[in-house]
């Protein structure tokens, strides 16, 4: 008797968000594993901070994609 096993494909844990910025109410997506610091694009405010992990993120998180 032969047994078969199920390959397991890796999914990655990093995702897309959707950011709300606290200060002008601007929504963005921003990658969760961001290299660099993601500002606002109409205030300017830091919304991500790198970590060397997954980013701190500043503002209220909306959605979640993937």
């Amino acid at each position: 008797m032969i047994k078969k096993y199920k390959t397991l494909i890796p999914e990655p844990k990093s995702k897309f968000v959707r950011v709300k910025c606290p200060d002008c109410g601007n929504e963005q997506v921003i990658f969760d594993h961001a290299t660099f610091p993601v500002r606002c694009l109409v205030c300017g405010r830091i919304l991500a901070k790198p970590t060397g992990g997954k980013a701190k993120i500043y503002g209220k998180i909306v959605k979640v994609y993937g």
